[in-house]
């Protein structure tokens, strides 16, 4: 039997040639838990900085900016050498690597004594989260049939977002229920910490076993670091290409700034209301689920309507959403009041909404022939706009207000909406041949 003519599907999503369907069921599980894992590091870090490390609630937010910079750091460090090892020694052996740097982390994080170790194990994970997210990507690029992509992309961002809800709901509020059976409050965050370990653990066994071995057959697709930034630049001369830079530095921006300062928030404002640690934690991360949740259900509503849109048009209508969703936070006194949630929703609604509307945008622009590159520049705007963004938030975070942050963010998706809206007017055709 032809396995060209016949290909293999996991539900609606046509397989490449040579990839079995365990092969795809594998992938989808992974989805699901990869970027939950990797999102949990905020709420378990906001439970160590106030239960095991007395940080006062005035420092942790510069101190949670610096973390995440130097996770940043790392990524940008490794991410190009990561592709080059995916492609040598294969994409399973690396992304089941990635689970178990993120489980070592986990188990140490807890035993943190200092900032500066808790820094130490942050750079672990950093590494981890390269080979889990590069992983991740490269694996979904790879298993589907050209014309089932965007479903399996779909399906990929869905199982994404619950994994993101489900692993810190559960995991979020387990410190709060060891605490209520009688444990202490180190050895609560401690065992929550290793469950986490013990789920990242699964996924590298499951990944190692169930995904498919080998090499790609072509592995000359990663340009080098220097090929990447004189190609990725030089596409910018494309304004659409240079608009979804932009776009990258302030939507990979939003997912960091979310995942690291609303559970913090949360956090230090319920502690200042007189909660305990382990209940302000699971408050503060009740605030970044319903965020979560809303991203999710809003996905399937604006992804249809970027397809049937003008990619420009979409990313100001996207950006416009994300900028409403950062500045209403602005009308919040306190995080745990009532009318609070409504803004938490638009907050979600806004950063997928930001997210969706860059990738949708670079994915039509960027040229065949200078794809790797291009996506690579993309990327690296990306990071460039976390480490930017997270330093000087944090450091508003502490002096100013926990609302400071999300002000940044919303007026720098206010301005690339007004960048997408001069490229749609001024440069509304398509800069390469192959847009339709």
């Amino acid at each position: 039997m032809n396995e060209k003519a016949s290909p293999h599907k996991i539900g609606p999503v046509v397989l490449a040639p040579s990839v079995l369907p365990r092969h795809g069921w594998t992938f989808l599980y992974a989805a699901f838990v990869s970027i939950g894992l990797i999102t949990f590091v905020s709420i378990g870090q906001a439970y160590i900085l106030n239960e095991q490390l007395k940080i006062p609630t005035s420092q942790q937010g510069r101190i949670s900016g610096n973390l995440v910079f130097w996770t940043e750091i790392v990524t940008l460090l490794l991410f190009v050498p990561a592709g080059v090892l995916m492609d040598r020694v294969g994409r399973k052996p690396v992304y089941s690597a990635g689970f178990v740097l993120l489980a070592l982390a986990y188990s140490l994080y807890p035993l943190s004594r200092s900032v500066d170790e808790l820094t130490i194990f942050r750079m672990i994970y950093a590494i981890g989260i390269v080979a889990v997210t590069g992983g991740l990507s490269t694996v979904m690029i790879d298993y589907p049939a050209e014309r089932s992509r965007g479903k399996l992309i779909a399906m990929t961002g869905f199982l994404n977002g619950l994994g993101i809800v489900v692993l810190n709901r559960f995991f979020g509020g387990l410190p709060q229920q060891l605490v209520a059976k009688g444990f202490s409050g180190n050895d609560a965050g401690l065992y929550t910490h290793l469950a986490v370990a013990g789920v990242s653990l699964v996924a590298a066994v499951v990944v190692g076993f169930g995904l498919k071995g080998g090499t790609p057959v072509s592995s000359h697709e990663r340009p080098a670091l220097r090929t990447l930034f004189i190609s990725g630049i030089s596409c910018a001369k494309n304004p659409k290409i240079l608009l979804s830079y932009a776009a990258a530095f302030v939507a990979r921006g939003d997912q960091s700034i979310i995942g690291t300062f609303l559970p913090l928030w949360g956090t230090t404002a319920g502690i200042a209301m007189g909660m305990a640690p382990a209940e302000a934690v699971k408050k503060g991360m009740m605030i970044f689920i319903i965020s979560q949740a809303a991203a999710l259900l809003w996905a399937p509503v604006i992804g249809p309507l970027i397809d049937r849109w003008n990619r420009v048009t979409a990313l100001v209508v996207c950006m416009g959403l994300a900028s409403i969703g950062y500045l209403s936070l602005g009308l919040i006194g306190n995080p745990y009041e009532p009318g609070s949630i409504l803004f938490f929703v638009l907050l979600g609604i806004g950063q997928i909404s930001s997210f969706l509307g860059a990738q949708s945008l670079i994915g039509q622009e960027a040229p065949k022939a200078e794809r790797g590159s291009v996506i690579g520049m993309f990327n690296i705007s990306g990071a460039i706009g976390i480490l930017v963004i997270t330093l000087i938030g944090g450091r508003l975070f502490d002096s100013m207000s926990p609302k400071a942050p999300f002000m940044v963010v919303g007026a720098i998706n206010a301005l690339v909406m007004f960048g997408a809206l001069y490229v749609r007017l001024k440069a509304p055709g398509g800069s390469f041949q192959h847009e339709h």
